[in-house]
């Protein structure tokens, strides 16, 4: 269900709040309804959830055909842009250690929270905290509604993505604990950096380059999906720059090409 907010269109960063309240409340849902739950049970909830996101990321991935993108960086570049972004991407993201900087907050934010509990609540604690921060950072719906948000066309994308993340939250949380909760706050910080970016900058990007940050962050969801089903373990979050460097390199082949 998408809101009428007209009334509520002003307030900027509001659709952020809501989307923020969205997750913790899930989170709280899915805590007291998994305590309850078998542990074969709560695994095959997560599996679920996992091949949910791969199918969510696969079609993302279909961007790559969309016509603005293909028609500003030729109709053979749109997989190449998605591929050196994800190697320019992944190679900063590695050198700087995002994936193990993220990890650190969230065993920073276990132990202020939860008092230092149990190494496993640690572990699990982590694992909720890295895999929802990322799954609710990285979808299109994050970039698009924020910025939405910013421009003033209102947060009825955000609204919708607050009604996907309190399900996503209370499955999460099911198996995974409050560190789903915690992630609630890179949220905040990631939206609300694009709303006030759209604040200031106005309407900077064209429909090519949301095509290939919608593509390259279908990809990333892909890997959250792999990583959920414990196939492989990938450093998600080493890869998160590609969703910069995408738009900079359909910028730089557009113009090559134009």
């Amino acid at each position: 269900m998408i809101l009428e907010t007209s009334t509520l269109d002003c307030v900027r960063g509001l659709g952020t709040i809501i989307n923020m309240v969205a997750i913790v409340l899930g989170s709280t849902l899915g805590v007291l309804v998994g305590n309850r739950l078998p542990s074969r049970t709560r695994e095959t909830v997560t599996d679920a959830l996992g091949l949910v996101v791969l199918v969510i990321g696969a079609l993302n991935v279909a961007s790559i055909s969309d016509p603005s993108f293909r028609s500003a960086v030729g109709k053979s570049w749109p997989l190449l842009v998605v591929l050196g972004a994800l190697v320019i991407g992944g190679i900063a993201g590695s050198l700087v250690r995002i994936e193990s900087r993220v990890e650190t907050f969230g065993g920073w934010l276990q132990v202020t929270l939860t008092r230092g509990r149990a190494s496993d609540s640690r572990e699990r604690f982590i694992e909720g905290f890295v895999a929802a921060s990322l799954l609710f950072c990285i979808g299109p719906l994050a970039i698009l509604g924020a910025l939405s948000d910013g421009l003033g066309h209102g947060i009825n994308q955000l609204v919708l993505k607050s009604v996907l993340d309190f399900f996503a939250a209370s499955a999460f949380a099911s198996t995974l604990g409050w560190g789903v909760a915690a992630a609630s706050l890179p949220v905040g910080i990631f939206q609300g950096t694009i709303t006030v970016l759209g604040i200031f900058a106005g309407s900077f990007l064209p429909a090519s380059m949301i095509a290939a940050i919608t593509a390259t962050g279908g990809v990333l969801l892909l890997a959250i999906g792999i990583r959920l089903l414990q196939i492989k373990a990938i450093a998600v979050a080493d890869l998160l720059p590609s969703l910069v460097v995408a738009p900079v390199i359909v910028g730089i082949v557009s113009a090559l090409h134009g």
